[in-house]
């Protein structure tokens, strides 16, 4: 495993006007941009290329990465028109070409889990996915996963207006190639409500524990400014 898609394309609507000139995805998290926590946890999980796909303020993420001392190599996709969060991953199917599996990372979520954990996981089961999934209070506004007593995900749905569980996806993936066969041809088209619901019995879940945030409002950016504990180390 070498290889990850970190999606960041997202307008960030909910945290105008930070995002008024500065994507989400590089507002910084105690002084550091989520993007660079991003390219730390990948560095320490041995992935060694990242595609981002981009939207807003493309110049700015050029920016970012023209300065970075990552040793981790980003390639950026510029999608001027959207393709869903699924669409990138099947127009770009030549990125992961050849790897046994790759990593889809969610751009606005705030974590320390451990990816290398996760890859071991699933390096360790037979499914096309795995998903990690954590507990939430509020499941009517997330990917819901219903589960068997192997860890198999026997069914997801995006939002659900009557939950099954209150297991959610995270918005960390770890998948392989053949999975990109399944994504619908129309664009956009998106990962939650459109590629994993096609995928029950065939995906793992990893449920995960540490810190994990949605970067998706200015509350919960203010919250993640006090709450964030860094990397490695467990949260509040």
């Amino acid at each position: 495993m070498k290889k990850a898609f970190l999606l960041a394309a997202g307008s960030g609507t909910r945290l105008r006007p930070l995002t008024d000139a500065m994507p989400k995805c590089l507002l910084p998290i105690q002084g550091v941009p989520l993007l660079q926590i991003w390219l730390e946890n990948c560095e320490a999980a041995g992935i060694c290329e990242v595609l981002i796909n981009v939207h807003s303020h493309p110049e700015k993420f050029r920016d970012f990465v023209a300065k970075s001392n990552s040793r981790v190599k980003v390639h950026i996709a510029e999608e001027k028109n959207l393709l869903g969060s699924a669409g990138t991953l099947a127009e770009h199917q030549s990125f992961v070409a050849g790897e046994d599996a790759f990593f889809v990372l969610y751009g606005d979520v705030l974590t320390n889990m451990s990816l290398l954990e996760m890859l071991a996981f699933h390096h360790s089961r037979k499914e096309l996915a795995s998903l990690a999934i954590h507990q939430v209070s509020d499941p009517t506004q997330c990917g819901v996963v219903s589960l068997d007593n192997n860890a198999v995900i026997r069914d997801f749905k995006e939002k659900p207006e009557h939950p099954e569980s209150n297991w959610a996806f995270s918005g960390v993936m770890i998948a392989r190639p053949k999975v990109l066969e399944l994504v619908p041809m129309r664009r956009p088209v998106d990962i939650g409500f459109h590629l994993l619901p096609m995928l029950g019995g065939q995906m793992a879940a990893f449920k995960i524990s540490g810190y994990l945030l949605d970067i998706g409002t200015l509350q919960s950016y203010a919250a993640a400014q006090y709450s964030w504990p860094g990397l490695g180390k467990k949260g509040n």
